[in-house]
């Protein structure tokens, strides 16, 4: 079949210059993994730099590339949202307020946090949840890894499906989470030095930022249904994201519904991420692994949003899905959608070299996304479900090879659940709603868990499953979180559904939880040391040397020059 990169020598030979880079780190990492938490956990070892740059990485998947770029092409800078208010506010209160329990009570996984807090029901609700997302969102990083390769060599995507599944496989088998984690740190500066040409050159090609503008202005008029040209060039109110027609709303659903219960939902509580800082070498580098990754995070929409907003007007393809027509082709095969908005935008800019540079930084992407996936699955998997309910008491050697066996169930089965991505047109649509599901009712759990005491294990378990279910209720009632099986009852879609959906588990959980906590019985104050704020000491909290490093290497004043920034971006965009 036809091809939609058209890559010659120079672009193959930079691509198997990185896979290589990519095997070597592996095989280093490998001579370093003695026992289980070398492999989980990387021994607890690394500095903050490397944490926090594995930390901003490891985010730098799907979600962060082709999600955001298809969300820039379709709905422009409103897509802004999901890095200044629905990341950065959360990532710095991760490190300021929840690492220190996280690391300091030296659990392995998030989910065994939950099972110290709450007991087994809430901590096998967890476990097996957070599983199963995992598999689902791995799937999503292999399908658009899957159709870099179908894209860049003509493959069947199953084939392409398959042979970068055997790539991620490779080397988080040989080197567990450091590969993983080193591997995001070199992932990170190829990613970057790849995305950035797309934007420099597309402005260049628009006329600039004032060019930019004033083609969106000019091809709003093309799609009646589609959004503004306001509603694209101003991140406030942002009803084209949000969906709602009243700019009240439409601020309360991105303010609550993204930037408080999906944001911190995923961000505190996701062990995607939170593993990345529980490697790190002190409770003060665990802390401030969020803080620096803060740094990059809020740059990003500059190198994803802004050339998927260059790519809706600059190429022919996807300006012409944008005034509603069905164009044959794009990366997956069955049509053009705003998911492939970089490879065409890549496909008409970038000359070779660069093209060999950027088809490594999108894999790279998407390794990191799914690498991070597989890795804290293995760790959930092996310490949470098998270790605690299957096989029990067995030597260390025995459950990392349970991890490495997961690490090869995972991959396959994430090669199945990508084909579930492939009915998306912008896959954030996708992501949002699982978040919802799995993200928006445990970060409810976690919050009421850690700062009242009075909150009983019964209520942990009910409280998660009542909001999962509820999430997936009102992605029924949709009109379209489930594709053709919602409703259309509740007259709200796409991102605004998942919005809707995640606060409504959010409010469901914190209700029921209080309720049921009220008429069962808590835990003594004994055991809820390093689990609970109230019961939990400061120094215990706190790294005691801290407060004698330079401004720059505390957490604290880290923290608030980042917020000092994202609301100056806020205010000028």
């Amino acid at each position: 079949m036809a091809t939609i990169i058209d890559a010659d020598f120079v672009d193959y030979l930079i691509v198997g210059i990185y896979f290589a880079a990519v095997l070597g780190i592996g095989l280093m990492a490998r001579r370093h993994v003695s026992d289980s938490v070398d492999f989980f956990l990387s021994g607890r070892s690394l500095p903050a730099w490397v944490t926090g740059l594995a930390f901003i990485s490891a985010n730098l998947g799907a979600v962060e590339i082709m999600g955001m770029s298809a969300s820039g092409a379709e709905f422009g800078l409103p897509t802004v949202h999901y890095f200044w208010v629905g990341a950065i506010p959360a990532m710095l209160f991760l490190g300021l307020v929840m690492m220190p329990f996280y690391y300091g009570s030296k659990v392995r996984s998030v989910p065994e946090f939950m099972f110290r807090r709450f007991g087994t029901g809430a901590h096998l609700v967890n476990a097996i949840s957070f599983a199963v997302a995992q598999l689902l969102i791995a799937g999503i990083n292999l399908f658009l890894l899957g159709s870099i390769i179908r894209a860049l060599l003509g493959w069947s995507l199953w084939v392409a499906l398959i042979v970068a599944a055997l790539i991620v496989l490779s080397y988080i088998t040989l080197g567990g989470l450091s590969a993983a984690i080193y591997n995001e740190v070199l992932q990170f500066f190829v990613i970057v030095a790849s995305l950035a040409p797309l934007t420099l050159i597309g402005l260049n090609r628009v006329g600039g930022w004032d060019g930019l503008t004033s083609r969106i202005t000019a091809a709003a008029g093309d799609n009646p249904d589609g959004p503004s040209a306001g509603d694209q060039l101003n991140s406030w109110p942002g009803n084209a994201l949000s969906g709602f027609e009243s700019d009240i709303w439409s601020v309360v659903g991105i303010v609550f519904g993204l930037g408080f219960v999906l944001s911190f939902g995923y961000w505190t509580t996701n062990f995607v991420e939170v593993q990345r800082a529980m490697a790190s070498d002190s409770i003060s580098s665990a802390r401030k692994t969020p803080v620096i990754g803060a740094f990059p995070k809020m740059f990003v929409p500059f190198i994803t949003i802004v050339p998927g907003m260059i790519a809706a007007v600059l190429v022919s393809e996807i300006a012409a899905v944008k005034a509603g027509e069905t164009v044959p082709g794009g990366a997956s095969g069955d049509g053009v959608a705003y998911n492939d908005s970089l490879l065409y935008l890549m496909r008409d800019l970038l000359p070779n070299g660069l093209l060999g540079l950027a088809i490594a930084g999108l894999m790279a992407a998407f390794m990191a996304g799914m690498a991070a996936n597989i890795s804290a699955f293995n760790t959930v998997f092996s310490y949470d479900l098998w270790e605690r309910y299957a096989v029990k008491d067995r030597a260390d050697d025995y459950y990392l090879r349970i991890g490495r066996l997961a690490t090869v169930g995972a991959t396959v089965v994430a090669i199945f659940t990508a084909s579930l991505a492939s009915n998306f047109s912008n896959i954030m649509n996708y992501l949002q709603t699982l978040f919802g599901f799995f993200n928006a009712p445990l970060f409810a759990t976690f919050i009421l868990g850690m700062f009242w005491k009075r909150m009983t294990p019964t209520a942990g378990w009910v409280g998660l499953v009542a909001g999962t279910t509820s999430a997936i209720a009102v992605a029924f009632l949709s009109e379209d979180a489930f594709g053709s099986a919602s409703t259309g009852l509740i007259p709200i879609g796409g991102q605004g559904a998942a919005f809707l959906a995640a606060s409504v588990a959010f409010v469901v959980d914190v209700v029921l939880s209080i309720v049921v906590s009220l008429v069962t019985r808590p835990k003594p104050a004994s055991e809820l040391v390093g689990l609970v704020y109230s019961e939990t000491p400061r120094e215990l909290r706190t790294d005691p040397e801290e407060h004698t490093y330079p401004w720059y290497r505390r957490t604290a004043p880290l923290a608030g020059l980042a917020l000092a920034m994202v609301v100056v971006l806020n205010i000028a965009f």
